[in-house]
């Protein structure tokens, strides 16, 4: 099939293991069966870990008895979901559970597969077992998989007919049908920390499979790089290796080859920002945004701001978050925020990218820094239980509309005072239905503008209720 990713027959993702110019027999237990990586693959293809002693990262599910740990060993039996970003070693980990038990390996990528595939590796993993032989089906970027796609693996995975191990870059509980996701064990893996990139990247320099000592690094561009990857184990070693091959092109006098600081700058653009429009990282990033605008951290907030511009995110999307935000967290406190908001989401529409972009940063400033009352959402929830709850009395009579003949008769508007003739513009009268007279839903704080207001506040509700 010409969809697999590759398969322990001898597939294009079979054979990353063992290392240059050996054999499969040679290249140990763990890759026995497979070819040897070539020569030219990648340097990240090549240094990926050949057992788990080559593994960086993720301590909290390879420590001693945890669900991963055991699966590698051999000792567990249930199939997994790999969750967390690119380059933390899912597509490793899920050849190394295969290899340690024995097991087949066969990888679909949700990219390019379909149903009709997903069918045919479990026929063939049916086939394999009669005869005593078990199968891993390693399927990447599984939240790609559509939801028929998704309901072919769960008999398979219920009679452990395969063993799945799923990778996704997306919070699996938004992405992946429920079924599948409880006949599963969700681990999380997480960015590798500046301590792990500097060791795998060392080891690369070094290794026989990687760089073999052919370059040095200085500290600075050691630095460098780790910033660049960003916790990404493939980015790393590929900005790694375009700045190796550019030191090795222009060695120095005395033929030595030194990836320094401006050799990495010259070799490698600027770090990719991870974020993905349509995955978890949109909303993470824009859930950090919003809460360190609430939080006043405006620092923080031009931070996320930046990653979004950076991504690409729509500027419609922002603006829109900032109106709301403006209302949901600053309200009365700054009333003109709503108007900043709103000024800038007009600047979006009007000018478009980029300019637009100092519109989006000022009105992050503004909000960032302005006075927070949630007071706004916090009286309209409360009027909203109220009315869901039931409480939705009549209105009173001398409230109802009077413009219609017959009005008077059915007592309509009659008794209407106008505010306008009292001295001060308010006057006693009930406006609430008889149900819910006397209630407060406006509990205005004591923060920036809702200090007078909160004042006025009372004093209006003492004259309107007598």
């Amino acid at each position: 099939m010409s969809d697999w990713l590759g398969t322990s027959d001898g597939g294009a993702d079979a054979g990353l293991f063992a290392a240059p110019g050996e054999t499969a027999d040679q290249a140990g237990p763990l890759t026995a069966g497979l070819p040897p990586v070539r020569p030219d693959a990648p340097l990240a293809v090549r240094m990926r870990p050949v057992n788990l002693d080559e593994v960086v990262g993720q301590g909290h599910l390879l420590g001693p008895g945890a669900p991963l740990r055991r699966l590698v060993d051999g000792s567990g039996a249930a199939s997994v979901m790999l969750y967390g970003p690119p380059g933390t070693g899912k597509t490793t980990l899920a050849s190394l559970i295969s290899r340690a038990t024995g097991r087949r390996f066969e990888a679909l990528s949700a990219l390019s597969a379909g149903v009709k595939d997903v069918r045919a590796v479990i026929d063939l993993a049916r086939r394999r077992l009669t005869a005593g032989e078990q199968t891993v089906l390693f399927i990447d970027e599984v939240h790609r998989f559509s939801k028929t796609q998704q309901d072919a693996l769960l008999a398979a995975v219920e009679n452990r007919i395969v063993l799945l191990v799923a990778a996704t870059t997306e919070n699996p509980s938004f992405s992946v049908v429920s079924p599948l996701l409880s006949r599963s064990l969700v681990l999380q893996l997480h960015s590798l920390t500046e301590a792990d990139i500097r060791a795998l990247l060392d080891r690369a320099v070094a290794d026989p499979r990687g760089l073999g000592g052919s370059v040095s690094l200085t500290d600075e561009a050691r630095d460098h790089l780790v910033r660049l990857a960003a916790g990404d184990a493939r980015r790393a070693l590929t900005a790694l290796e375009a700045a190796a091959g550019a030191a090795l092109d222009s060695p120095a006098e005395d033929g030595s080859a030194v990836v320094d600081l401006e050799t990495v700058e010259a070799s490698v653009d600027k770090a990719a920002v991870r974020y993905d429009r349509d995955g978890d990282q949109h909303y993470d990033v824009i859930s950090a945004f919003i809460k360190s605008i609430r939080g006043s951290d405006v620092d923080a907030a031009l931070h996320y701001l930046a990653r979004m511009i950076t991504a690409g995110e729509d500027p419609r999307f922002i603006a829109r978050r900032l109106v709301v935000h403006a209302s949901e967290d600053i309200g009365m406190a700054d009333p003109t925020a709503l108007q900043t908001a709103t000024a800038a989401a007009q600047a979006v529409q009007l000018i478009g990218m980029p300019e637009a972009r100092l519109a989006l940063a000022q009105a992050t400033i503004h909000l960032a820094t302005a006075p927070k009352s949630g007071a706004v959402i916090a009286a309209l929830g409360a009027a909203m239980a109220d009315v869901s709850a039931g409480k939705s009395g009549l209105v009173p009579p001398h409230l109802r509309d009077g413009h219609y003949a017959g009005a008077e008769k059915l007592g309509n508007a009659v008794g209407y005072r106008y505010p306008h003739n009292a001295a001060d513009g308010v006057l006693p009268q009930q406006y609430p239905p008889d149900e819910l007279i006397g209630v407060d839903y406006y509990q205005p704080t004591g923060h920036g503008a809702e200090r007078e207001i909160a004042a006025r506040v009372g004093k209006l509700r003492r004259i309107v209720r007598g």
